[in-house]
């Protein structure tokens, strides 16, 4: 019975012809426009500013710092985006960037990421969530499966329930506590387009490895918190990206003799 959901997907895909390519080939359903997730990335972004205290200018720059340089290797239509980083108070080893050029950080993972070349690995995945516009996927799936696109576009507040799911789609529902992660499918695309996106930016691709070892000891190997249970586990990432690191280092390789050298000091 597996074969019925990729039969439906397509079915409906011909039917409202909103079918679309991820970065690395995959097939997808899109069913809103770019205006509206930028309005939600817009909205979202706005309501954690609100819940959740910005840090120190320091944090700031070497955040936004790693961020531009990554932004100016991507596609014209993401790069041309007004990209707002802002880096927040909070323990837990989050980051988010979301539709709209909206990117957030917390200071929690600038302990786990503890050089430029780590943090450029984050940075990268969660840009590689924009790029493949997993939030409008995840969406379309959930008003494909009947849960409907008022809930999302009709959210008035962020607390509310439509609020809280609108925070759930666009990936933030670890803050908000919303068991809508990405899918194990994205996080393992995201770790793929940001591992490209670091190497063509000048960081050393071989640190994303570093990181997730990082979050290893981080955990303690205790069981993944609840919102983390439908992404790979850190063993799985680290031998994703692996299975990628050789076109990575290629590029990198290139990126470096091209003069791509940042250079962003942490605080």
């Amino acid at each position: 019975m597996r074969w019925l959901r990729p039969l439906a997907v397509t079915a409906l895909c011909a039917s409202l012809a909103a079918c679309s390519t991820s970065p690395t080939g995959r097939s997808q359903l899109l069913l809103l426009s770019d205006d509206q997730l930028n309005e939600m990335g817009q909205q979202a972004f706005a309501q954690y500013q609100k819940d959740i205290p910005t840090a120190d200018q320091a944090s700031l720059r070497y955040v936004q710092c790693i961020t531009d340089a990554i932004v100016d290797v991507l596609p014209g239509d993401q790069r041309s985006l007004d990209w707002q980083v802002r880096v927040f108070k909070a323990e837990q080893p989050n980051a988010f960037a979301l539709p709209g050029g909206y990117m957030g950080v917390n200071t929690g993972m600038l302990n786990v990421a503890t050089t430029q070349d780590q943090l450029a690995a984050v940075v990268g995945h969660e840009i590689g969530h924009v790029l493949a516009r997993h939030a409008n996927e995840r969406a379309s799936t959930q008003s494909a499966t009947s849960l409907g696109l008022s809930v999302i576009s009709s959210a008035s507040g962020m607390q509310s329930p439509g609020g809280q799911q609108l925070m759930g789609v666009l990936g933030m529902g670890a803050q908000y506590g919303i068991a809508l992660p990405f899918s194990r499918r994205h996080e393992s695309e995201a770790d793929v387009i940001g591992l490209d996106l670091m190497a063509q930016a000048g960081f050393d691709p071989r640190q994303s490895v570093t990181l997730w070892e990082n979050m290893q000891a981080a955990s303690g190997g205790s069981a993944p918190p609840a919102w983390m249970s439908t992404h790979p586990n850190q063993g799985q990432r680290i031998e994703g990206l692996q299975a990628n690191m050789d076109r990575a280092l290629a590029t990198y390789e290139q990126a470096r003799s091209n003069g791509q050298t940042p250079s962003c000091k942490r605080p």
